[in-house]
């Protein structure tokens, strides 16, 4: 506790919840990415074919489509119990894939089984990190808090990436598996530790709506309010225009642009995620002395710019140069446009307004599926530049449109 009173990025692990909840966020977050790259590779290996790992990726996120529900669900029975739940049915599908692995009857079609199941419930577990940490932090330690709890999804993006492709690489798909099982089961096991939140208290007389009462009262909020607004069309810009280029097609760009193994992958997505680790410690440590709707829209000019640079790198250690600054400025963006939204969220509409927040990421799978046919037409680098011009293009519309709450030092998303 010394330690923790002398550096201030460690501020938030004062608060009992976090302390549980950041390693438990770190192990589930390792699993991910594990995960994602050994079957990204399988998928590619297996078939041969980029729109093939397109469609791979985009039934990730094939759950945002339902997360304002899980949203609504956490407000009514707690968002650490629905956490519970969702950790306990990565585990088993993770077992299931494991079994499959090691008895040698895997296969794209039953891969691709899992994943819709899996992807189904994978989106709504940033939505229920980000409301935990809403709900048991002070505002002023918020921006820290989501810095630290950043580091979980960016080391893991690091460590977990290198040990993914690692483990298979050493010792097979099978072995591999029985660490993400080990992950998966040891996140939950942590996350029984977190603070319940939004469930109603013992004695509480507000009767609850139904859930799709609650999820209109969300978008009619989100609606009316527009620094909400404009940031649920940013979130959805970038995850259509840029998340997909340093995503799941990084697998396209080691195997059939730099002609590197699943080593070599590993190294991109590392590099990658080491930037975004750095700019995630950052804001840890800056903490309240950032403006977070001004912040996210400069570094997103940013991010488009690093995005396009990558794309005409001349070789891999170019490449992993770029990916770095790149991951840096992303981070940049992405923390503080989280952060924005929850200083502009009433408590009583956080899962449902954090849930809804989550339809922006299926701009990544609709993103993730027209490139893969531009790609095989034009190219990785030509489809890229168009992405990110475009993107840019919206971005600095939404910006000018919405200045007054975006860009003011007074606005609501820049206050606490």
């Amino acid at each position: 506790m010394r330690l923790i009173a002398r550096v201030p990025a460690l501020a938030p692990f004062g608060v009992r919840s976090f302390r549980f909840q950041w390693p438990a966020d770190l192990a589930t977050s390792w699993a991910f990415e594990m995960e994602t790259l050994i079957l990204g590779w399988y998928i590619l290996v297996e078939t041969g074919s980029v729109v093939i790992l397109a469609a791979f990726g985009s039934l990730q996120f094939l759950g945002t489509l339902v997360a304002p529900l899980f949203g609504v669900a956490g407000d009514r029975i707690g968002y650490r119990n629905l956490l519970c739940l969702m950790r306990a049915t990565y585990a088993t599908l993770a077992a299931m894939l494991m079994v499959l692995f090691l008895t040698g009857t895997a296969s794209p079609a039953a891969v691709f089984a899992v994943a819709v199941a899996a992807g189904t419930v994978r989106p709504s577990d940033l939505v229920m990190r980000n409301v935990l940490i809403g709900d048991t932090m002070p505002p002023a330690l918020l921006m820290r808090a989501m810095g630290v709890s950043r580091t979980t999804m960016d080391s893991a993006r690091v460590a977990g990436a290198l040990a993914g492709a690692g483990l298979v690489a050493s010792l097979g798909m099978g072995p591999a598996y029985v660490a993400v099982c080990g992950f998966y089961i040891l996140s939950l096991l942590l996350t029984l530790g977190v603070a319940g939140g939004g469930a109603l208290a013992p004695g509480t007389v507000r009767v609850r709506a139904s859930p799709l009462r609650d999820l209109r009262e969300g978008l009619v909020y989100i609606w009316s309010t527009p620094p909400l607004r404009a940031t649920m069309y940013l979130a959805f810009l970038v995850n259509l225009t840029v998340f997909p280029l340093t995503g799941a097609l990084l697998a396209h760009v080691a195997k059939d642009v730099y002609h590197l193994d699943q080593r070599g992958l590993g190294w991109l997505v590392a590099s990658f995620a080491a930037g975004a680790l750095t700019g995630s410690i950052a804001l840890s440590v800056l903490g309240a002395a950032i403006r977070p709707a001004r912040i996210m829209l400069v570094y997103g000019v940013l991010w488009y710019a690093a995005t396009i640079a990558f794309a005409h790198a001349a070789g891999p250690a170019v490449g992993c140069a770029i990916l770095l600054v790149a991951g840096l400025v992303q981070s940049l963006c992405m923390v503080p446009m989280a952060v924005a939204l929850l200083r502009t969220v009433p408590p009583a509409l956080r899962g449902c307004i954090m849930g809804v927040r989550m339809l922006a990421v299926y701009g990544y799978p609709v993103g993730l599926l027209a490139a893969g046919p531009l790609i095989e037409r034009f190219g990785f680098a030509a489809t890229a530049t168009a992405y990110c011009t475009v993107g840019l293009g919206f971005l600095l519309v939404i910006a000018v449109r919405w200045r007054e709450h975006l860009w003011r030092a007074d606005a609501a998303a820049n206050t606490f």
